[in-house]
């Protein structure tokens, strides 16, 4: 209820003041309350605190008197320890200090001992120089009587010894590989044999001689006529469009083409019949029929090299080798044909292989691809046997299939048995009676080649290329070379063939040495 008049204003302001002057007078005595009491607690806590110091001081003390007395007595035990140790190094050092002295007492007697020797071993050596000068003065006075008596100086003496012992060297060196080639022949040759005569029995190939010409007949002479063209022109196209020279003669009905190239000369004899067959000769048509007839060979010459090695049984060759080995149906070598060839020497070395335990697919595969760079020898330099090699590396082929390849004319190294079985093969495919033909001339000039060879050596009274160039026999004169020099002399030529002549096959070098004693009866 609230005041309505002044007085009842008045009396409730004044309650109000009695009322705050009231509580802050309460305040002010619990405050000061309060704070006794807390003094009193404070100066109890500090009393507590200074009697437990006083007693955690006291203990600490007592602890560090006795670990002072602990560390004392074990620092004196250290110290007596160490004494002990010192005393008895002092005696060890004693005992080395007398050690050294009777080791230098020693090596003093030794040092004047040595010095003592030293002077005698002076003395000696004097007398030994001494000794050296007059036997030097001797050894000079005999040479010089030995030159006078001999007549010859010791340079000359000494010269003649080296030769007779050089001399003696080589017919010793010749006895020991004759009599080491006689005990190997022995032992290999029967299997040998063996080998190479059922590899020869159970692989025969024919083989075709091809020419650098091919002949194409004519219906008729008027078609001559139609095959130059007016002015020429169709001949000229011809030979353009195929790199083939086209010979027309005198001879009836016929056309010559000639080329060293067996593929290109092919193209153009193909395209030259069907020519001739369609009757329509210009240079649009025959541009027309070389274009055609070049992609159907391309065809034709990767289906031989499928069949040719279907034939064999080698597969997996890289599609490039398979055309590559198409391609020598038309290349021969001496007139025989590098496909059959190939596939002859595949024969070969699998027979080869299988009776001495090689493996027969590796060696049929080098054997078949062997010749394969011949397909590329009119359009690269180079030896076939070196580019076969480096396309069997292009292609894929093992390093073992490629060094058979390339080293099959001694041309790199042969690190297989099988790169021995390819060259055998091959020599024995090149050198059977048939396999190969040769222009009269090169023969001609391979026999002088052989004589000359063979005569050039010291010795040799004449020799006689025989047998068609397959074996060279020599006739030596008996009072300069004898059985064993004859031996290394059949050596050093054969060596000196493989290296100067180009060959097919293999030639034998015989020495012949004969004694003859003759007398006359009177």
């Amino acid at each position: 209820m609230m005041p309505t008049n002044p007085q009842q204003w008045l009396l409730l302001v004044g309650a109000l003041i009695l009322g705050a002057f009231a509580v802050t007078v309460i305040s002010r005595l619990m405050r000061q309350n309060v704070l006794s009491r807390a003094r009193r607690e404070a100066a109890q806590t500090i009393s507590d605190a200074e009697r437990e110091a006083a007693t955690i001081a006291k203990e600490a003390k007592t602890t560090l008197r006795e670990q002072e007395i602990d560390l004392r007595q074990r620092v004196e035990q250290e110290a007596q320890r160490q004494h002990a140790e010192v005393l008895d190094l002092e005696k060890r050092i004693v005992t080395k200090e007398e050690s050294l002295e009777r080791r230098l007492d020693t090596l003093d007697s030794k040092t004047e001992a040595l010095n003592s020797l030293e002077k005698e071993l002076e003395k000696r050596g004097a007398k030994l120089q001494e000794a050296q000068k007059h036997a030097d003065e001797i050894v000079e006075e005999q040479l010089r009587m030995l030159e006078t008596v001999s007549g010859m100086t010791a340079d000359a003496a000494r010269e003649v010894l080296y030769e007779k012992l050089e001399n003696q060297v080589r017919r010793d060196t010749a006895r020991r590989l004759k009599r080491v080639e006689d005990e190997l022949v022995e032992t290999v040759e029967k299997r040998a044999k063996k080998v190479l005569s059922e590899a020869i029995q159970r692989c025969a190939s024919d083989h075709v001689a091809e020419h650098s010409i091919s002949v194409v007949a004519l219906p008729s002479e008027e078609m001559k006529g139609r095959i130059i063209g007016r002015e020429g022109r169709n001949i000229r196209a011809l030979e353009t469009a195929t790199g083939i020279n086209i010979i027309i003669d005198d001879t009836p009905e016929a056309v010559v083409l000639s080329g060293f190239d067996p593929i290109r000369r092919e193209i153009a004899r193909i395209t030259l019949e069907r020519l001739i067959t369609d009757g329509r000769i210009h240079p649009a048509r025959i541009e027309e029929m070389v274009e055609k007839v070049s992609k159907e060979m391309e065809q034709n010459i990767r289906e031989w090299g499928d069949e040719a090695c279907l034939e064999v049984d080698v597969h997996g060759l890289h599609p490039e080798v398979v055309k590559l080995l198409g391609r020598l149906k038309y290349r021969t070598s001496y007139g025989q044909n590098v496909l059959r060839h190939s596939q002859e020497v595949c024969h070969l070395t699998g027979i080869m292989a299988a009776e001495i335990g090689e493996d027969i697919n590796v060696a049929k595969r080098a054997g078949l691809i062997h010749d394969m760079g011949k397909a590329l020898t009119h359009e690269v330099e180079g030896s076939h046997a070196l580019l076969a090699y480096d396309l069997c590396k292009k292609y894929g082929e093992t390093e073992l299939v490629a060094n058979a390849v390339g080293s099959h004319h001694n041309e790199m190294p042969q690190n297989s048995v099988i790169a021995v079985l390819v060259q055998a093969a091959d020599a024995l495919s090149a050198a059977r009676p048939g396999a190969r033909r040769e222009t009269v001339d090169t023969y001609i000039k391979r026999i002088k080649q052989l004589e000359e060879i063979a005569d050039a050596f010291p010795g040799v009274e004449k020799s006689f290329a025989i047998q068609a160039g397959r074996e060279v026999r020599i006739v030596v004169r008996p009072e300069d070379i004898d059985d064993a020099q004859a031996q290394q002399l059949a050596r050093d030529i054969a060596r000196k063939v493989e290296n100067d002549v180009t060959y097919p096959g293999q030639i034998k070098v015989t020495v012949v040495r004969e004694t003859r004693a003759v007398d006359t009866a009177k």
